[in-house]
């Protein structure tokens, strides 16, 4: 990628946010409004100004022009200025003109003039109340282009909720089934339920193909298995051809613990499980019990911190789950090292915490180890890579989230998180 292709993707990333569908749909229509508007206002306002002007002639009446004899500045003034006791002067209260003048007289209007003012006064009323009518109706039409927004993108908001539950479920059972006017977002539902069901038919067939062919591979193992642990009881193997009938043992025996796990894991995708009763801290006491050989020999100490967790669920799938995570804790450990096992509630959530200490890991790669087959660079151990991969198809077959952080000092923390299971009131 280039360097400014890079910048413009950062910097389009960098914007913190952006305004929805709805509110840039409700602001183009009411731009698109007010330009419209401003038009057609601009336009009434020129017409009413032709308009007046067409017909001006009905109310200031054409005459005819007198022509104005040219004044003299030099000549004297002879005419005589009216007595302030006329009695044929009206008294009009206005300063007396014989009087040295403070000031320069109204002139009457002519009939053209007050026209001209009075075409003023009515274009300027008339604008100022189109600019308010338009304002007013803008923000009407604002409030209209809001809710139609909101109500046109109310099932795509569906749509949306449905992926989000979908893509972090563990089944594909659930359908949108959009109801309404055939339009593009019935048509984009329509193609979603298509894609669903074909995903779903598709891991369905994968889960089934697993598990048959595991199912499948179990008797010639388990015919091999004996086969070779007879001579072996026996005693009828040369002492040279031993250790390859153990190296081969040790390959069935890893070979069934691989099917075993692709038969947990299938189980914990299809869906379909019990529901029974399940306290994680019996679990993690049970897991931790199991484990405490290999853990002793592995040199790494196993603490507990158990409260009460209560949860429904399958029995043997949730005991899959403490069972897993503590041997990842320990296998993928180093001698002196430590793997603490935490159960308790928070409000309507029960957990269940792993930590342990061994290398350090980058937080960008854990989110890999929950892969099937997928091991961190650094870890060590015999493992298969499927036991994180079947905790997690397990936890989310249970409603839960799963989530695992670095330690700064090495090793992982994982946080296991399902409902709480409601316990039935003591009788008073």
């Amino acid at each position: 990628m280039t360097g400014p292709k890079r910048g413009r993707t950062a910097a389009r990333r960098a914007v913190p946010h952006r305004l929805p569908l709805r509110g840039r749909l409700t602001l183009v229509t009411t731009v698109v409004f007010l330009v419209l508007g401003a038009g057609l206002l601009l336009l009434n306002w020129l017409s009413a100004r032709q308009l007046i002007e067409d017909n001006r002639y009905l109310v200031v009446p054409a005459v005819e022009t007198v022509p104005v004899q040219p004044v003299d500045p030099t000549a004297p003034d002879t005419t005589e200025a009216p007595s302030p006791t006329d009695p044929g002067l009206p008294d009009t209260g206005l300063p007396d003109p014989g009087l040295p003048d403070t000031g320069v007289p109204a002139a009457p209007l002519t009939p053209a003039e007050g026209f001209d003012d009075f075409q003023d006064q009515v274009l300027t009323q008339v604008l100022t109340r189109s600019l308010l009518l338009l304002l007013v109706f803008t923000s009407l039409a604002a409030l209209l282009a809001w809710w139609a927004a909101r109500r046109s993108l109310h099932r795509l908001s569906q749509v949306t909720a449905a992926a989000r539950r979908i893509s972090t479920g563990s089944t594909l059972d659930e359908r949108l089934g959009l109801t309404g006017p055939h339009d593009e977002v019935r048509e984009l539902g329509d193609t979603f339920d298509a894609m669903l069901d074909r995903l779903d038919r598709s891991f369905d067939a994968q889960r089934q193909f697993t598990a048959h062919a595991s199912h499948e591979l179990r008797t010639p193992l388990t015919l091999q298995r004996t086969a070779l642990e007879i001579p072996l009881a026996q005693g009828r193997v040369p002492d040279d051809l031993k250790p390859a009938l153990h190296r081969a043992l040790d390959a069935n025996a890893r070979t069934e613990r691989l099917i075993a796990a692709l038969l947990t894991l299938a189980r914990s995708e299809s869906g379909t499980r019990s529901s029974h009763p399940v306290d994680l801290a019996d679990t993690a006491r049970n897991a931790a019990a199991e484990l405490a050989d290999e853990a002793r020999d592995a040199q790494v100490r196993v603490t507990t911190k158990l409260a009460h967790a209560p949860v429904a669920g399958d029995p043997a799938l949730l005991a899959q789950v403490a069972a897993n995570l503590l041997a990842n804790a320990v296998r993928h450990n180093h001698p002196g090292g430590t793997a603490t096992l935490t159960t308790g509630t928070i409000g309507e959530r029960t957990f269940l915490d792993v930590t342990n200490s061994g290398p350090v890991l980058e937080q960008r790669d854990i989110p890999g180890l929950f892969e099937p087959f997928r091991r961190g660079q650094m870890r060590t151990g015999n493992g298969l890579g499927l036991g994180l991969a079947v905790v997690r198809a397990i936890t989310h077959s249970h409603d839960g989230t799963i989530t695992a952080t670095a330690r700064p000092g090495g090793g992982i923390t994982v946080h296991l998180d399902l409902p709480r299971r409601a316990e039935p009131r003591p009788p008073r």
